[in-house]
């Protein structure tokens, strides 16, 4: 029996009851995704980002949420930890439908991070994130119920608990200051 107050369902079903056909999973991705490329944390640019995928203002109580979420957010990237919990369906969930909502979530981050990338090269290892993240939103499909996809999907997820800090640490993270060189 899935778990109907787990934070992805009470996201879902707050999105839904506001008439915005959005999964939490693409919501987290393009906050998270904005957020690793360097967007900072204003909550007027995340609002108005969230809007354009809604296709209208949010209501209040989702633009509450949608301000909560990112708060948790800025939280886990700044934060001494750096652990980025995903907002996905529970683990009771059916695996087609977890999958399915991986592939959203990669899309979403795809979408804030190429929203707001800027013009500088990437290393290597980020553009491999961005290219793994790519082919991780087309799998959605190919995981099946079984133990084999049960364990694929937990490699997965945790990738994506940590991928995302190389990309925030390489084009967000403010960079530390310089040590002033000392006067003898």
């Amino acid at each position: 029996m899935p778990m109907q107050n787990s934070p992805y369902s009470a996201f879902a079903a707050l999105l839904a009851s506001s008439g915005n056909p959005v999964s939490p999973a693409e919501l987290h991705g393009l906050l998270l995704g904005r957020s690793c490329a360097g967007a900072g944390f204003d909550i007027d640019a995340w609002l108005a980002d969230a809007a354009e995928l809604f296709g209208s203002d949010p209501q209040d109580n989702v633009r509450q949420a949608l301000i909560g979420l990112q708060e948790m957010v800025k939280g886990e990237l700044t934060g001494e930890d750096m652990t980025i919990i995903l907002l996905l369906p529970g683990d009771d969930a059916p695996l087609p439908e977890r999958a399915t909502a991986l592939g959203q979530w990669c899309q979403g981050f795809l979408g804030g991070f190429g929203l707001t990338a800027r013009d500088t090269a990437l290393s290597s290892e980020a553009m491999e994130v961005l290219q793994d993240l790519a082919a991780i939103a087309q799998v959605q499909s190919a995981l099946e119920e079984s133990e084999d996809g049960e364990s694929d999907y937990m490699e997965v997820m945790e990738y994506l608990r940590v991928a995302p800090l190389l990309l925030y640490t390489e084009c967000a993270k403010p960079l530390a200051a310089a040590p002033k060189p000392s006067l003898h």
